[in-house]
């Protein structure tokens, strides 16, 4: 009872902002991180959410080889794509299958036919165009004495440290028992890096600095570092001046820039096709910055002294600004684990997850799906943004929305539906991507409708209301006229015809996914809100939807995961992936056609029979979030640190999944909105839901409550 009486005070006090308040830098600061050695899965990330850029243990992307298969050394941002020529003149439409559903045909952009046949072959085309550019890779060129170049087993005594509270990257090691020390960071606003280097190798000649432009593999996961096929495409010096140069790079019809400064009467130097060289004068001190563009007409890069003080401000205004939360204190000794991954994670998403354009699974660090954006995972990359008091960052990708809209309508009205179907897997231009899953998931569809009300909570205006209001409808017109009206049973059915959150389930046999019916009331029913606010009659649709959709299937006390899958309990193969019934009550709020009680069996029934080291790094978040709202503090903090593979956090925070996802976005992401829930609570909820009362000391301020 002591240490519930002394919570409270501590959260009165912070939330009252007179005493005790969150020292941030401090909270912060306390989770820096620092390498000593060379650790492929350890590299650090700087950048501004539209622009990344990652380093090894010397400050710059000097051994991109050696970090290949870890959290590789990429150079990413929104605006970077490419595409191989269409030589053999595939059309989006040769990849079109037709379904026979529900009585009617409706076709599909899916993978199909044999591998010779142009179905896939088309299939397969645009799957891998657009994808993603690693702009260039920035490195030392380190001399040693014997005139070879040094390799990662020359770098030694490594002390690196990031300091998140500045964005700055501290590099020290040496060569040869010569010291080199880099400070790294990035310019908050414009896709730009800078480097301030001192040495007496720069003294003796033997340190320069490298640019490097690699070819775009065209596969599921590029690193970067593809360095044949040099006639494939080109690169040259553009313009070089005192203290300046411009480096232009075109492949195919692309083409962009790279503008360098540099300090000490530099010399930028061709040295082969794709490779340049910035030899600095004899000095123990050199500045160098970079620029990505489109084009040349962007203003000249800032010394390394403004890039480091736009770091310095850029975020300390995000660490100073939203939500907070300090554990410090807890007897619990899982504690400070909880809040490193909470700092880091916060880090990386605003980062890697705080553009214009809903990011893709691994950020903008490695292509993981080709670099292209999955729009179900778009909740778990940005509703913590909201949640944490930062809904501006959220606000920044919904506008994407609109102006890929075109091509939702489109695919709604191809397969016969109203309103606008959202891409699962797409290109920058909103153009789906052919996938024999993807295109069969529907559980992207609601989460505008979620987006949206999370703004019109946030600002309590009719503006926003009406700026988002044409899409809102529009998604919800398609749910109304996706459920298929089954008149022998009375009621509105989901599917068949689709592949649930949890993809182990056949799309042509499979109907009526828990999440998935839970969402699509929820959605309407939001929807229908907004009209009523407006002052617009209801939509008879979706009242229509709403009165007779499908109830939750319940096999004798517990939840199955589809109706079609009776068997979601007795088959292994369904006790894979993501346990996506949590997120009937958990992703979405209390409704009246879910069952606390048959939850709560779910729930035990899932946590002690569910393969989980065979699920993805969002669902321990999501089941956290289950907890909370069954009222199972303890069970949401043994979720968010279950020491299972997937829910594996690397030393620079990234979510680890496997060898081929090294990193996880919607895992950091999913541990954000958990806290936010667990910590700033839920509608109509107490303080600390998902906080035990025992072994915990928590100090918060800022969050915004989930639905």
């Amino acid at each position: 009872m002591k240490r519930i009486f002394f919570v409270c005070i501590a959260l009165v006090c912070v939330q009252a902002g007179i005493a005790q308040p969150i020292q941030r830098e401090a909270v912060v600061k306390r989770h820096t991180i620092v390498n000593t050695k060379v650790d492929s899965l350890a590299s650090l990330t700087i950048g501004n959410g539209s622009f990344a850029f990652t380093t090894d243990v010397t400050g710059l992307q000097t051994f991109p080889d050696v970090y290949e298969k870890g959290v590789s050394l990429g150079t990413q941002s929104e605006w970077g794509w490419h595409s191989y020529p269409n030589t053999k003149g595939y059309k989006l439409e040769d990849a079109l299958k037709t379904f026979h559903l529900n009585g009617r045909d409706v076709t599909y952009t899916v993978q199909w036919g044999s591998d010779t046949s142009i179905h896939n072959k088309a299939a397969n085309y645009f799957r891998e165009n657009q994808h993603r550019l690693h702009l260039g890779n920035i490195g030392f060129e380190i001399i040693k004495a014997n005139g070879q170049l040094a390799g990662i087993g020359d770098v030694q005594n490594i002390h690196q440290s990031l300091n998140m509270w500045t964005g700055e990257i501290h590099s020290q090691f040496t060569v040869e028992n010569i010291p080199v020390e880099v400070w790294t960071v990035a310019h908050q606003q414009q896709d730009m890096i800078s480097v301030k280097v001192v040495s007496k190798l720069l003294e003796m000649q033997r340190l320069k600095l490298r640019v490097r432009f690699a070819l775009p593999t065209a596969q599921w996961g590029d690193v970067g570092n593809t360095w044949n096929g040099e006639e494939k495409h080109t690169s040259k010096i553009v313009s070089q001046s005192a203290g300046t140069a411009w480096l232009q790079h075109s492949l195919d019809t692309t083409q962009y820039y790279v503008g360098l400064r540099y300090s000490n009467q530099a010399q930028v130097l061709k040295k082969s096709a794709h490779y340049f060289l910035v030899q600095p004068k004899a000095d123990k001190q050199f500045e160098m910055t970079a620029i990505f563009s489109q084009t040349l007409q962007k203003p000249a890069p800032l010394a390394f002294d403004a890039v480091k003080a736009n770091s310095v401000q850029g975020w300390k205004s995000f660490w100073s600004r939203g939500a907070a939360v300090d554990f410090a204190g807890s007897t619990d000794k899982r504690a400070n684990e909880l809040e490193r991954r909470i700092i880091t994670s916060l880090y990386l998403t605003k980062v890697q997850c705080a553009g214009t354009q809903p990011p893709q699974e691994t950020g903008l660090t490695y292509n993981s799906w080709y670099g292209k954006p999955h729009l179900e995972m778009h909740w778990w990359h940005g509703v913590h943004f909201a949640l944490w008091g930062r809904i501006d960052l959220l606000e920044k990708s919904m506008d994407w929305y609109k102006q890929v809209s075109g091509n939702a309508y489109a695919i709604a009205k191809r397969q016969g539906y109203d309103g606008l179907r959202w891409q699962k897997m797409t290109d920058p231009q909103g153009v789906e991507s052919p996938s024999s899953i993807g295109a069969m998931l529907i559980w992207q569809q609601p989460h505008f409708i979620y987006f949206a009300e999370l703004c019109r909570r946030h600002y309590k205006d009719i503006a926003t209301v009406q700026k988002y209001q044409d899409l809102v409808f529009a998604t919800a017109d398609f749910m109304a006229s996706y459920a298929y009206y089954d008149s022998a049973k009375g009621r509105y059915i989901l599917g068949k015809g689709l592949i649930p959150a949890q993809e182990r389930f056949k799309a042509e046999q499979t109907f009526n996914p828990t999440y998935e019916l839970a969402y699509w009331y929820w959605a309407l029913q939001t929807a229908q809100q907004w009209r009523e606010q407006l002052q617009m009659p209801r939509n008879k649709k979706w009242d229509d939807v709403m009165q007779k959709l499908s109830p939750l299937p319940i096999q004798g006390n517990l939840y199955l995961a589809t109706e079609s899958a009776t068997d979601s309990y007795t088959n292994p193969e369904y006790r894979t992936d993501h346990p996506s019934v949590f997120g009937t009550l958990g992703m979405l709020p209390k409704q009246a056609m879910v069952d606390t009680v048959l939850m709560n069996n779910t729930f035990n029934w899932i946590w002690k029979n569910w393969t989980w080291s065979h699920t993805w790094g969002w669902d321990f978040p999501m089941t956290a979030m289950t907890a909370t709202r069954l009222g199972r503090p303890n069970d949401a903090i043994d979720a968010l640190l279950m020491p299972i593979q997937t829910n594996t956090y690397l030393k620079n925070g990234h979510n680890y999944q496997d060898a081929r996802l090294r990193l996880y976005l919607p895992g950091n992401g999913g541990l954000l909105a958990a806290i936010a829930m667990m910590v700033g609570g839920y509608d109509n909820s107490g303080n600390l839901p998902g906080i035990p009362t025992s072994g915990w000391k928590v100090k918060y301020e800022g969050f915004e409550k989930m639905p």
